[in-house]
């Protein structure tokens, strides 16, 4: 139990940027107990570790379930993102690989003329983007907008929408949806 309750400090330490002397210094604990705890020679009392969460700041509970080294992905390269586009759509979506995500993050890019079809599509949830280049017809409901570069927009999804490029060139742009969608 020491062991992976030094184990889990020193990853927390490392990950919050703080180094052992200036968490010692916080929480009023010497630099050397602290050191022995991290290299689980010495355990520290429920009382001796909250006054060190305390500092960081941190909960005892947070501390032994937050996930310090889930050996989970987490930056991506371009080839990393999976297209779950159909059609002429690419949509490129950061996170693929992880089943339980929250939210679906997306780069999608319209070719001129494309389109998310002729039937308005509806999910639960909110959607949020920004354009990026290019232009897109986005209609939700009854009202329609042409945004261009650096032009935005959020909307609840029960709500039915669709996403059309009516220019000549290729329209990109970044968006969010919750909840996450399964592609």
């Amino acid at each position: 139990m020491s062991d992976d309750v030094g184990a889990r400090l020193r990853a927390l330490r490392t990950l919050r940027g703080i180094s052992q002397r200036e968490l010692a210094k916080r929480c009023g604990v010497t630099h050397s107990s602290l050191s022995l705890i991290e290299q689980g020679k010495v355990s520290p009392s429920v009382s001796s570790l909250k006054k060190i969460l305390d500092a960081i700041p941190m909960s005892v509970g947070d501390f032994f379930t937050m996930d310090l080294e889930s050996g989970r992905q987490v930056f991506y390269t371009g080839d990393d993102l999976a297209d779950v586009g159909s059609g002429d759509v690419i949509y490129k979506l950061v996170g693929a690989d992880r089943r339980d995500r929250a939210l679906g993050f997306m780069i999608e890019t319209y070719p001129p003329g494309a389109d998310t079809g002729r039937e308005m599509i509806t999910h639960q949830g909110e959607e949020a983007g920004v354009v990026l280049e290019g232009q897109i017809e986005i209609t939700i409901g009854a009202e329609s907008r042409l945004l261009g570069p650096g032009e935005a927009y959020y909307f609840e999804t029960n709500i039915p929408h669709r996403f059309r490029n009516p220019g000549d060139t290729p329209c990109r742009l970044v968006s969010c949806a919750t909840p996450a969608r399964a592609f």
